[in-house]
């Protein structure tokens, strides 16, 4: 039987007992964002995780977070064994860079680094930095960056004249073991640069019967490349004692988000292109009316998350057998969380982690 790795969630953007916004501002309140995100706290946040058996923790890339690739740096220093899975948006940098700065971070922590592709959703974030590509183009230009950095890290030199890239004599001259890239998306376009280039295609938690879906279809795309991918879930986790203990902390949880705050992260869903959230969205549609969309699947984190909008209520045992559920449809990897990311390591850590 093969067992299912588990990862855990470093905040970024600040940290609570209340669920707030990740990346950006609409949708996040003071009460959401009362531990800063500094060094100090997300390294016990990081020993927590790597302490309670988690092999990596995800860090998100956003206008509203640290940068992740220096807050990083620094909190991998205060590790010894667990891994960083790095969040980047293809197109802001060059390739070449970004083959040198995951050089640099593997040669630094002893090859702990592992690359979370994100292609952006939200064309008003990206119009920030400046992108103005639409959707479908934002995903060309991705795997134009991803040929790139798998011919970066082969070591040889090379041209690539491409429709977003203009290398010449690109290479890598300080050599590194390439980090496995694990990438998201749930558009058609998405899924073809996934079946081509990621390690490991990563879903938001759905419901299993609309992952199973998506896992087959995947798996044939990457089949027809010649290619076989590991799958990892993103699900947040409320575990407790028992049922009725966990239940009343998704209501807790529900009471203290702020009508406003509830309506900005909807009005920003609204904008955005990004089809995995528009699937996200669909399953509480924007109200705490029915939020329980799958035994022990819970939608009320999107209340006012964007990404992952979804998490797992119940007893410890409960938990653990719909992790293993979704095992069983193909997902070899879950990165899970909880507020506040500190404490609940240790609870999924000590509670969950053994029964699977």
């Amino acid at each position: 039987m093969v067992l299912m790795r588990l990862h855990w969630f470093l905040p970024t953007g600040g940290d609570s007992r209340y669920v707030g916004a990740v990346t950006v501002t609409e949708g996040r309140t003071a009460a959401a964002a009362v531990r800063p995100p500094s060094v100090d706290y997300l390294s016990q946040v990081a020993r927590a995780a790597e302490s309670s058996g988690f092999d990596a923790v995800l860090t998100p890339v956003g206008i509203g977070c640290e940068d992740p690739w220096v807050l990083c740096a620094a909190v991998a220093q205060h590790t010894s064994t667990l891994r960083f899975l790095v969040a980047f948006r293809p197109g802001f940098a060059s390739p070449t860079l970004l083959a040198q700065q995951a050089a640099t971070f593997q040669r630094m922590t002893g090859d702990r680094l592992l690359l979370n592709v994100v292609t952006g959703g939200d064309p008003v974030e990206q119009r920030m930095y400046g992108d103005a590509l639409e959707h479908d183009a934002r995903y060309a230009r991705t795997a134009e960056h991803l040929e790139a950095l798998d011919r970066l890290f082969a070591g040889e030199p090379f041209d690539l004249h491409g429709q977003h890239l203009d290398l010449e004599g690109a290479r890598l001259t300080l050599a590194a073991p390439k980090p496995p890239v694990y990438f998201g998306g749930a558009s058609p376009a998405a899924e073809r640069v996934a079946a081509r280039w990621a390690d490991t295609y990563l879903t938001w938690g759905e419901p299993p019967a609309m992952v199973r879906e998506r896992v087959e279809r995947v798996q044939k795309l990457a089949a027809d490349e010649g290619r076989e991918l590991s799958f990892g879930i993103r699900l947040h986790v409320i575990a407790r004692d028992t049922p009725e203990e966990a239940w009343r902390e998704a209501d807790r949880l529900i009471e203290a988000m702020d009508p406003a705050a509830i309506a900005a992260a909807q009005e920003r869903y609204s904008r955005m292109d990004s089809v995995g959230q528009a699937r996200m969205t669909a399953l509480h549609g924007g109200t705490a009316a029915s939020l329980q969309i799958s035994p022990n699947l819970w939608a009320g984190a999107g209340l006012v998350r964007e990404g992952a909008a979804t998490a797992l209520v119940g007893s410890y045992e409960q938990v653990a057998e719909r992790l293993d559920e979704y095992r069983r449809l193909g997902f070899a990897e879950a990165i899970l969380s909880g507020w506040p990311h500190l404490e609940e390591a240790y609870r999924v850590g000590e509670q969950v982690a053994p029964l699977l």
